[in-house]
């Protein structure tokens, strides 16, 4: 299941600047309004929230920025209302691309996406178009050197209910079902594994290899595309090792 290069994605992350952090922070508060609305505002009775929470804090989101976000959401501060909308497309080389935004505005949102994949060789395409390339996973990330061994943590893994884990040079993948998710973390963690990320992401059935003056262009459009205040995450099939 590797190759997704996920991982790089959150160190990256981590080491942002302030200006960088600023959009990662607005990005993180729509998806709390999300899931506000849809579970309320208290993150013990709604996993969805309790887990976005988890990531805000990977990133040193502060807690006075996940509380307004919190309250904002809840009407207490006002709110916004966010329509998930996701985009299925492909860019260069036959890659297959999958954008999931939240906007308070689709028409701006299609505009922007579109141009992107157009401006870079890609085209948008219908919904399902690349989708059944997908499938969709909890992932779980462990950093290694944490004392815990290769195969003692293969062990921990399982016995918490993953369904697969890959061993990197740098960290731990842990696999799980989406209905599995939240109780193997929770199992993980009582059993004394620290947890540097997880989420739930959309896994590519197969992988393909761009040259590199594609890859190139491919990386700019995923670029930009993920600049987007309005866009969420963007998944693709591209071999990026």
């Amino acid at each position: 299941m590797s190759g997704h290069n996920k991982w790089s994605k959150i160190k990256n992350a981590k080491e942002k600047n302030d200006q960088q952090n600023a959009k990662m922070y607005t990005k993180i508060g729509r998806e709390i309004a999300v899931a506000v609305k849809l579970g309320g505002p208290d993150p013990n009775s709604n996993s969805q929230l309790k887990n976005i929470i988890a990531k805000a804090k990977t990133i040193n989101m502060p807690n006075d920025n996940i509380n307004r976000s919190i309250k904002k959401a809840s009407g207490e501060l006002g709110s916004v209302n966010y329509e998930s909308m996701t985009y299925e497309g492909y860019g260069v080389g036959g890659s297959a691309v999958i954008v999931y935004a939240l906007t308070d505005n689709k028409n701006r949102t299609a505009s922007d996406v579109r141009h992107l994949f157009d401006k870079f060789g890609g085209s948008l395409g219908s919904n399902g178009c690349v989708s059944y390339l997908f499938t969709k996973k909890g992932v779980i990330y462990v950093q290694k050197g944490t004392g815990i061994s290769d195969d003692d943590m293969m062990m921990i893994a399982l016995d918490s209910g993953a369904e697969d884990i890959e061993i990197g040079d740098e960290v731990f993948e842990i696999y799980t079902t989406p209905d599995d998710f939240d109780i193997v973390k929770e199992n993980l963690e009582k059993n004394g594994v620290t947890i540097a990320d997880s989420s739930i992401d959309l896994i590519p059935s197969n992988y393909v290899e761009l040259t590199e003056d594609k890859l190139v262009t491919f990386n700019k459009m995923i670029d930009l595309l993920e600049d987007n205040d309005d866009v969420q995450e963007v998944y693709h099939n591209v071999e990026m090792n």
